[in-house]
């Protein structure tokens, strides 16, 4: 696991604090709404800012509030200085989108396949979408999730130890990705009482349903030197995704939330992509707690 010191830290949640502001102008301006979400908005509440130990920094956005920014944000006048990397874009195979800092790297311990890949700071950006009012269907779209992730992470570079994991990645690829997209998004389920974020990556169903209302209604909180976005149902949201999230992890249990193996806040990734390719893999868990 990569070992930063707390001044290598403060310097990337100060380029993360920086990216959120950009986001937060151009909605505004674009009448966009948005929440800050899971480690961030569990930051919001319990730190008014950055949960000390964290290095990432995640936004939620309903379908057609996330459509519009993807579509609209890139006539923005910041969008010299930074990136949007939009979903299934070229050179982006995922399935949600980052707003990166150009002239920055966040080397994460893979090499990936595009080697055109933008790999500046970022922020993560989720879309959230329609569930069906069906529980058998809703479990359908979750499972379809999965099959999409799995693709997108093959096509990506992801790599693993677990041979169970090796033959999803390649049984992905049979996955007919467009079909299983527009099934998630539940196109055809606008307007029902609940929505998922099965694109947020979480690995349990619970853990990603929702009232609707949790998205729609929001409250400004303060976090680091601004105001931003949570859910007006902060507390139930938080206790979701995490039970008891005014406790945090212990310091002995916490471990050190490490997203990527280089950080460099004034140094493009280009200049880093040839040691990129000597890492090997080594997996690690971490709790943001």
């Amino acid at each position: 696991m990569p070992v930063r010191t707390d001044e290598q830290l403060k310097k990337h949640q100060a380029a993360l604090l920086e990216l959120l502001t950009v986001f937060d102008n151009i909605c505004r301006r674009l009448g966009i709404s948005y929440q800050l979400f899971a480690g961030t908005a569990l930051g919001a509440v319990r730190h008014k800012g950055f949960i000390p130990w964290d290095d990432d920094l995640d936004i939620i956005m309903l379908r057609p509030e996330y459509e519009r920014f993807l579509k609209e944000a890139p006539a923005e006048p910041e969008s010299e200085k930074y990136f949007l990397q939009a979903e299934f874009s070229e050179h982006w195979p995922m399935f949600f989108s980052k707003l990166r800092k150009n002239g920055t790297a966040c080397i994460e311990r893979y090499v990936p396949r595009d080697e055109l890949m933008h790999q500046g700071i970022y922020i993560d950006i989720f879309p959230c979408d329609s569930l069906s009012d069906a529980p058998i269907i809703g479990k359908l779209q979750f499972a379809a999730s999965k099959a999409v992730i799995a693709r997108s992470l093959a096509k990506r570079g992801y790599r693993t130890d677990s041979k169970i994991k090796k033959l999803a990645l390649k049984l992905s690829c049979l996955v007919p990705a467009k079909a299983f997209c527009r099934f998630v998004r539940g196109e055809a389920y606008a307007g029902t009482k609940r929505v998922h974020c099965f694109f947020g990556a979480a690995s349990k169903y619970e853990k990603s349903v929702f009232p609707r209302e949790w998205m729609d209604e929001t409250i400004l909180l303060p976090f680091e030197s601004g105001m931003f976005p949570v859910s007006a149902h902060y507390d139930e949201l938080l206790t979701t995704l995490y039970g008891d999230y005014m406790t945090p992890t212990p310091e002995a249990e916490r471990g050190q939330k490490v997203h990527a193996e280089i950080v460099d806040t004034e140094s493009s990734y280009e200049n880093y992509l040839e040691i990129q390719k000597t890492m090997e893999f080594d997996g690690y868990t971490r709790s943001i707690r």
